[in-house]
């Protein structure tokens, strides 16, 4: 049933746009630009795109069967966590030119979204979740991209709004699903309905996908036990 909820999106055109959003934006960057904070707690725009290229380890890695090595290589670096894992690749690209980073990104990026689509979305990939279908992969893959880009603050247009956050709706509800999360999600055709250990939410769609992503400000004022609960994407 889960699935029902992403048999009408392409996650490989999706990866595809919100890659290209994400280098436009980087693309028209000055320095100030680049050294602007993110919504990413301590991170700036640069960091973000510092973390978007070092995380291209973990996407090849998936790819090429290597998690084990990667994971091996990353012990004996003293990272011991996925948090780590993102502080060290930003870490590691702090010295190097801003654009050596943005070419080193925008080159292993293309060949990930490249493979990932020769692939299919029903082929198997080994993460480190264990096999997992490529076209799932590359959903979670979406979500992170379309959040960086909000954090970073990069334009969506008008007309490709509402497209945009009711394929984010859907992968949201369907991750909570695939965790068997205690939540329960109901969907209208303009709203979301949360309840979990008899509290209950209504959500506009944009904060629905806020909150799966953890995005959702604290003053929105979203009972922190349902916010908890939604959160599955970050």
């Amino acid at each position: 049933m889960a699935d029902e909820l992403l048999k009408d999106f392409n996650p490989f055109d999706i990866f595809d746009a919100e890659a290209a959003r994400l280098d436009r934006f980087f693309s028209s960057l000055d320095d100030a630009g680049w050294q602007r904070p993110s919504r990413c707690d301590g991170w700036s725009v640069r960091d973000v795109l510092a973390h978007l290229a070092g995380e291209e380890l973990y996407n090849h890695a998936c790819l090429d069967g290597t998690v084990p090595d990667l994971m091996s290589r990353l012990a004996e670096e003293g990272i011991g966590g996925y948090n780590e894992f993102n502080e060290w690749c930003v870490r590691e690209r702090a010295g190097l030119p801003v654009a050596d980073v943005l070419a080193e990104w925008r080159t292993k990026n293309a060949e990930t979204r490249e493979r990932m689509r020769a692939l299919g979305r029903d082929a198997v990939l080994d993460t480190m979740a264990g096999p997992y279908p490529v076209g799932h992969q590359t959903f979670h893959y979406d979500s992170e991209y379309a959040t960086h880009a909000d954090d970073v603050g990069a334009p969506v247009g008008e007309d490709e709004s509402d497209g945009r956050t009711l394929w984010r709706v859907a992968v949201g509800r369907f991750v909570l699903a695939e965790q068997n999360a205690k939540v329960q999600v109901e969907q209208t055709a303009e709203q979301i309905f949360a309840a979990v250990d008899g509290l209950t939410a209504t959500l506009s769609y944009p904060e629905f996908v806020e909150a799966t992503v953890g995005r959702l400000p604290a003053s929105h004022g979203l009972d922190p036990r349902i916010a908890s609960a939604l959160r599955c994407l970050a």
